[in-house]
C-alpha cells in the first residue's frame, strides 16, 4: 500500500509529482484509523510519564504531514478534482483535531505528566508541556459537553468557510483576461511587454494579455499612460471575490459568518472577543496594547504621509495634468516622481537582477553569515518551475532541504509564503530527522530565453521568505512541537524573515545580486546609492497603509458584531478616515480579498508584520553597530553566529522575548525601525 499511495510513504520526500487526488481519501482512511487508534492506546495509560506521549508522535506526524501534501498541491497546482477531494475532507481532518484538542482523557495525561515529572524535564520539553496543556484548553478540553459539541461544530464550519475564502480570490483572479492592443500599452516596459504577448499567443489570440496576477497588473498600474485602462484594471482587482463577480464567489456574505462564528467561540472559552483568544498565544498582552502600539506608530508615521501625499497631488497636476488624483493613479505617479527626485528607475534596477544571479548571492550571503551551503539536488516536484536544494554544512553534512516554487502562474494562489514540509526531531534510534522547508512566491518567468528579471521589492520578497525558511531549517531543536517554526509566537515569527530583508540594501551584499541581464555588469555604485537615498521614499505612506491593514483586523475582530455585510466597507473606511489616508472608491472591496485575516494564519494578528519589525530592526542594529566598531562588513559572521544561536537554533522552545535579550542583552527598542523607516525626529 506504501508504495502504491505516495501519501503514505514517509520514508523520504514526498513524491508530490505521483499524488493524484484519488490517493487522498484511501490515505487519510488508513492514517486516521491509525492515529485513533494511538490515541486509544495513550487513553489506557495509567503511569503518565514523558516517554509514554511517545505513542501519539509517529500517528499524528504523518497526518499532518500527508494533510499537508494535500493542501499545498491545493494552492499551487489547483484543479477541480484536487479542489473536490480537498473540499471533502475538510471537515474530516478539522473534526479529528477538535476531538484531539477536546480529549480529556489525553489532557488528563498531560497534566499529570506536568504534576508527576515536569521538575525533571529540560527546558525544551517543559515548554512542550505546557503549550499542550494550553492547546487543550483553547480548543474546549474545559467545556461541558454541549459547549464541546457546538465548539467543534464551529471549527469546522470555519474551516470550511476560510478555505472557500482563498478559493474564491483564486478564482476570481484566474477568471480575468483583458486583451489589448499595443497603442494601449504604451508606456509598458519591453519585458512585461513581451510576456503580455506571449501570454496572449498561448491562449491563441491577438494581441496582449493582462491579468490580475501581480506580475501582470503591477507594470501595468506603475507604467501605462492609457488611464481609462489602469481605472478598469484597478477596479477589477478591487473588487475580485465581491457582489461585483460571480455570486459564487463572493466573500462578502463569507465575512460576517467567519466573524461571527470566531466570536461566538471565542466567547465560549470566556474571552470577550476572538482578539482577546489569538493573543494567548502571542507576546501581546492585551487588544489594547496592539492598539496603543499601532497608534503610537501612526501618529509618527501620519505627518510624512500627508506630506508624500501633498507633493504627490502638486506632481500629479504639474506633470499629467491630472487635478484629481485617484488611485489607479497613484502606482503611475509615484513611479514617475521617483523616477525625477533620484534619477533613475525600477525598470533600470531591475535588469540587474536577474534570478540566477540573485539566487548566488542570496546562497552566498548565508554561507558567509553561518557557514552553509545550498547545494542543487533532485526531489519529486509539483511543477516544472520547482527546484530543490539540499542545505549542508561546509563540512558536507545535510542540516535539511528546501524547495523552491518562484513563479505565478494559473491554478496558484497568489502572494508568497513558506511553509514546513517536515520538522526536525531526534528519532527513536538516535539519528536526526533533518527539516525541510518550502518557499512560494509569484514572479514574472523569463521571456525569449532570457532569465527572469526581478524587481528590487521581489529580490526583498525572496530574502523575506528565506528568513523563514533558515528559522526552519536552521533549528537545533530535539522535539518536533517547538523546533524550527512550531511553537513560535506569531508575533514573533516575522522576526527572521523581515531582518534578512535589511540585506538588500546592502552595497557589501549587492554586487553578488546582480548580473545585468546584456551586459552582465554588476550594478554600479551610483546606481545602487539612488536607490538607497530613494528607500524611504513616501515610506510615511507606506508604514500608514500597513498600519491600516493592521488596525482595521485587530478591530474588526473586537467589534465583530457590529460588521454585516453591508456595512463592512464603511467600517474599513472609518478606519482609514481615522489615519487620514485617502479613502477608495466607493467600489472597492479590499477586505473581500484580503485572505491574511479572513483564509490565512493571520486573523487579530496582522499587526505582527509591525510587532516583529521593532525585533528585526533591533537585531539587525546588532550587525550594524558591529560594522561600525570594525570597520568591517555589516555580513559578520560572529554575529551571524549569535543571531544563529539564540534566535534561529531555539525555535519555540523558549520565549521570543527571552530569545531576543540573549541575542541583544536587553529588551528590544523601536528606534532602529523608525531610523529603517526615515521616522527619526
Amino acid at each position: 500500500m506504501t508504495q502504491a499511495n505516495p501519501l503514505l510513504d514517509f520514508a523520504d520526500l514526498p513524491r508530490y509529482s505521483e499524488v493524484k487526488p484519488e490517493h487522498v481519501n484511501p490515505a487519510l482512511d488508513i492514517l486516521l484509523a491509525t492515529a485513533a487508534a494511538a490515541i486509544a492506546q495513550a487513553e489506557q495509560i495509567s503511569d503518565a510519564s514523558w516517554d509514554s506521549l511517545s505513542v501519539l508522535e509517529a500517528p499524528l506526524e504523518n497526518l499532518g504531514r500527508a494533510w499537508g501534501v494535500v493542501a499545498h498541491l491545493e494552492s499551487v497546482v489547483n484543479s477541480p478534482e484536487l479542489r473536490e477531494v480537498y473540499n471533502a475532507n475538510i471537515p474530516r481532518i478539522s473534526n479529528f483535531f477538535t476531538e484531539i484538542g477536546q480529549n480529556e482523557k489525553l489532557f488528563a495525561l498531560y497534566k499529570a505528566v506536568k504534576e508527576r515529572e515536569y521538575a525533571s524535564l529540560n527546558p525544551t520539553r517543559k515548554t512542550v508541556i505546557d503549550d499542550a496543556i494550553r492547546g487543550f484548553v483553547l480548543s474546549g478540553a474545559e467545556l461541558p459537553t454541549e459547549q464541546k459539541d457546538r465548539f467543534k461544530d464551529i471549527e469546522e464550519k470555519l474551516s470550511e468557510l476560510t478555505t472557500k475564502f482563498s478559493q474564491n480570490v483564486l478564482d476570481a483572479t484566474d477568471d480575468f483576461a483583458l486583451y489589448v492592443t499595443a497603442a494601449e500599452l504604451t508606456g509598458l516596459p519591453a519585458d512585461n511587454l513581451s510576456a503580455a504577448a506571449a501570454a496572449a499567443k498561448a491562449d491563441e489570440k491577438d494581441g496582449y494579455k493582462i491579468t490580475l496576477k501581480m506580475p501582470s497588473y503591477m507594470p501595468v498600474m506603475q507604467y501605462v499612460q492609457n488611464r481609462e485602462l489602469r481605472e478598469q484594471l484597478y477596479k477589477a482587482y478591487s473588487t475580485r471575490a465581491s457582489e461585483f463577480g460571480k455570486a459564487e464567489w463572493d466573500n462578502g456574505k463569507l465575512i460576517p459568518e467567519i466573524l461571527a462564528l470566531r466570536q461566538e467561540a471565542a466567547t465560549i472559552l470566556g474571552f470577550k472577543n476572538f482578539g482577546e483568544e489569538s493573543l494567548v498565544t502571542k507576546m501581546a498582552d492585551s487588544p489594547q496594547q496592539v492598539i496603543d502600539f499601532l497608534s503610537d506608530l501612526a501618529q509618527r508615521a501620519k505627518p510624512f504621509m500627508l506630506a508624500d501625499r501633498a507633493e504627490l497631488e502638486s506632481f500629479a497636476k504639474a506633470e499629467f495634468g491630472i487635478e484629481q488624483l485617484q488611485a489607479w493613479d497613484v502606482a503611475l505617479v509615484s513611479e514617475r516622481l521617483r523616477e525625477q527626485k533620484y534619477s533613475f528607475s525600477e525598470q533600470e534596477v531591475k535588469q540587474y537582477f536577474t534570478e540566477p544571479t540573485v539566487l548566488t548571492g542570496l546562497f552566498k550571503l548565508i554561507s558567509e553569515l553561518y557557514g552553509l551551503q545550498f547545494v542543487a539536488s533532485q526531489a519529486p516536484v509539483w511543477h516544472t518551475d520547482v527546484r530543490y536544494f539540499d542545505l549542508k554544512n561546509n563540512d558536507g553534512s545535510l542540516v535539511g532541504g528546501l524547495y523552491m516554487d518562484l513563479h505565478a502562474r494559473e491554478g496558484k494562489q497568489g502572494g508568497a509564503w513558506m511553509n514546513d514540509v517536515r520538522g526536525r526531531k531526534l528519532q527513536a534510534d538516535g539519528t536526526v530527522q533533518t527539516p525541510v522547508a518550502l518557499i512560494v512566491c509569484n514572479f514574472a518567468s523569463g521571456v525569449d530565453g532570457k532569465d527572469a528579471m526581478l524587481p528590487h521589492d521581489d529580490v526583498i520578497t525572496l530574502f523575506h521568505e528565506m528568513g523563514h525558511a533558515l528559522h526552519h531549517l536552521l533549528t537545533e531543536v530535539d522535539e518536533l512541537e517547538v523546533s524550527g517554526i512550531s511553537g513560535v509566537e506569531w508575533d514573533a515569527v516575522e522576526l527572521p524573515s523581515q531582518f534578512m530583508e535589511n540585506f538588500c540594501w546592502e552595497w557589501q551584499v549587492l554586487p553578488a545580486l546582480t548580473h545585468h541581464t546584456d551586459t552582465g555588469e554588476a550594478i554600479p555604485r551610483p546606481l545602487f546609492d539612488k536607490m538607497l537615498a530613494a528607500k524611504n521614499f513616501h515610506s510615511g505612506s507606506g508604514l500608514q497603509r500597513q498600519l491600516y491593514f493592521s488596525i482595521f483586523d485587530m478591530a474588526l475582530h473586537q467589534k465583530s458584531e457590529a460588521v454585516s455585510a453591508g456595512d463592512l466597507s464603511a467600517f474599513a473606511q472609518a478606519v482609514q478616515q481615522e489615519l487620514a489616508l485617502p479613502l477608495p472608491p466607493e467600489y472597492n472591496r479590499f477586505p473581500q480579498s484580503f485572505s491574511h485575516i479572513f483564509a490565512g494564519g493571520y486573523a487579530a494578528g496582522y499587526y505582527s508584520y509591525k510587532w516583529a519589525e521593532v525585533l528585526s530592526a533591533d537585531a539587525y542594529a546588532a550587525f550594524e553597530e558591529a560594522a561600525a566598531q570594525t570597520g568591517a562588513s555589516v555580513v559578520n559572521a560572529d554575529v551571524g553566529a549569535r543571531f544563529r544561536k539564540e534566535i534561529l537554533a531555539v525555535g519555540g522552545s523558549r520565549p521570543a522575548a527571552e530569545s531576543f535579550a540573549a541575542f541583544r542583552g536587553r529588551a528590544p527598542a523601536i528606534d532602529a525601525l523608525l531610523r529603517h523607516n526615515g521616522l527619526s525626529e
